[in-house]
């Protein structure tokens, strides 16, 4: 697929709210209202609206870098009302994550001053009165409830300050709080990963690093009946298996790589081709490294499905990401791969320094442009969806392809990790099962049909960023996804919930009207 950056009929820049539906199955989905935080500052580098969780009539919005939380009325979700902004900066420097239980507990996650000291979970009523906080593992990432609430579970990353003399490495854990009655103060287990056997494939490169300290907890996804949980280990591409009755790490398993040389999985890997160019690459491979994770079930079988979005280790004293043709310049290995000297082909793609074999006769880049969905008990992959990602974008949105999320300018990303799919969440429709995943640059959420796990399809593309606008004045850079079930919704059916750290804002859609 070449093309250059020409208009086409379904261009969605001059309209504020479009869908691009491309199967039809009987979905449908309906912007209600956006909420702003009035905090984001994308001169500046401040993001706000980041993450979002929803029960009933309230809706709770963390701000990383203003360290608040908001509380938003969404009775009426064509017009969010802001209740009260929740300053916690006195027990963290980052507002990272927040959920809400069926008891109505929020949780909100922060990263201490030190980001690799203990962080700290707060424990607040709906109406922001703080009852508690709890001490967790270093930089806690995520937050999440089991069905029910007896118990939060929290994804500490634990990543370093640096590598080499003087530096600070923590354990990567996920922290498992027994909720209790107000007045009680919650029980905290930790789970780490020292002496759990990794298998090959699981990337362990971090200079000096121990296996424990060199795992990092990105994203949770919990069992229906809260005996499981699944844990996306980003930086070294793998997906970890709790045992939540035994509180131990039941396995991790390694998630291998894509390549992006064979048909309907390849990529546009340069910035500076001036045309849209999507194909194979032989010699060029993804690792998977999802972000978000979910699980769903079919037929009594648990599916996951991940947000294969890559992220770069970049230290003092150990930088991963190098352009392939900086590397091949290092490796003579790497000179006979077609394009890798050439920037307006493979030359400026970012790819890991650190190759998960340790041979130099391969390109690996970062994530895999894609969402993937595993068998949960095997962990072995059943469906991906190849390049069909970067092809919708490229068909609905040419003139802003691969666009970053703070620029209205195409092909800024190609060079990267393209759309780059991070946010994902699962739920059901009518009898049906939809992923709705998050695509963190050029903007957007893609809609899969996932009934059949083995056979998704791609049934829509809900896009309320408007490029003919300054980038501060729409949607962009869709972070995390909620799906909220009709018996959780204010209006009693189904709603998908979008935060956009870019631009701090929120956006509520009704499903299945």
């Amino acid at each position: 697929m070449k093309t250059g950056f020409t208009a086409g009929a379904l261009v969605l820049a001059l309209s504020t709210v479009s869908t691009a539906t491309l199967a039809d199955n009987g979905f449908s989905a309906r912007l209600l209202g956006t909420y702003r935080t009035g905090l984001a500052d994308i001169d500046e580098g401040v993001s706000s609206g980041e993450t979002v969780a929803l029960r009933g009539s309230r809706m709770y919005v963390t701000n990383a870098d203003d360290v608040s939380l908001d509380i938003v009325d969404v009775a009426d979700p064509a017009a969010p009302r802001l209740i009260r902004r929740v300053p916690l900066a006195a027990y963290g420097s980052s507002a990272n994550s927040v959920d809400v239980s069926d008891r109505n507990v929020i949780a909100v996650a922060l990263a201490a001053a030190k980001r690799t000291d203990p962080g700290t979970v707060v424990l607040l009523t709906p109406a922001g009165h703080i009852r508690r906080t709890v001490e967790v593992g270093s930089n806690p990432d995520m937050v999440v409830f089991t069905r029910g609430g007896d118990r939060l579970l929290v994804a500490n990353e634990g990543e370093p300050d640096c590598y080499g003399n003087g530096c600070t490495d923590p354990e990567g854990s996920v922290s498992v709080v027994e909720m209790q009655p107000i007045g009680r103060r919650p029980e905290v287990h930790t789970i780490g990963f020292d002496g759990v056997p990794m298998p090959s494939g699981v990337r362990i490169f971090g200079p000096g690093a121990s296996v424990a300290q060199d795992l990092e907890p990105e994203y949770i996804a919990v069992s229906d009946d809260g005996d499981t949980a699944w844990v996306s280990l980003q930086e070294n591409n793998a997906v970890a298996t709790l045992d939540l009755r035994t509180l131990t790490v039941a396995n991790v398993t390694a998630l291998g790589v894509k390549d992006h040389g064979v048909v309907g999985q390849g990529l546009d890997p340069s910035d500076r081709d001036g045309a849209i160019d999507i194909r194979p690459w032989r010699h060029v491979f993804g690792m998977y490294m999802p972000d978000a994770i979910a699980q769903f079930q079919v037929d009594g079988e648990t599916y996951l499905v991940t947000a294969n979005e890559g992220d770069a280790r970049d230290y003092d004293g150990f930088e991963e990401e190098q352009r392939a043709r900086s590397l091949a310049g290092d490796h003579p290995s790497l000179a006979g791969i077609v394009g890798v000297d050439d920037n307006a082909a493979l030359g400026r793609l970012t790819v890991t320094n650190a190759p998960p074999d340790g041979d130099f006769d391969h390109l690996y880049a970062f994530g895999a442009r894609s969402v993937s969905i595993w068998h949960a008990a095997s962990g072995g992959q059943i469906w991906d969806s190849g390049d069909e990602i970067e092809r919708l974008t490229a068909q609905v949105l040419p003139d802003f392809f691969n666009s970053n999320n703070d620029e209205n300018e195409a092909e800024g990303r190609s060079d990267n990790k393209g759309p780059e799919p991070e946010g994902v969440a699962v739920g059901r429709i009518h009898g049906r099962s939809f992923a709705f995943v998050g695509l963190e640059r050029i903007g957007g959420v893609v809609v899969y049909d996932v009934s059949s796990p083995h056979a998704p399809q791609l049934v829509d593309y809900l896009v309320t960023r408007d490029f003919s606008r300054d980038v501060a004045e729409s949607d962009s850079g869709p972070e995390i996804l909620r799906f909220i079930e009709a018996r959780r919704s204010p209006t009693g059916r189904p709603l998908l919930v979008v935060a956009n750290e870019i631009t701090g804002t929120v956006n509520l859609w009704a499903l299945g009207d």
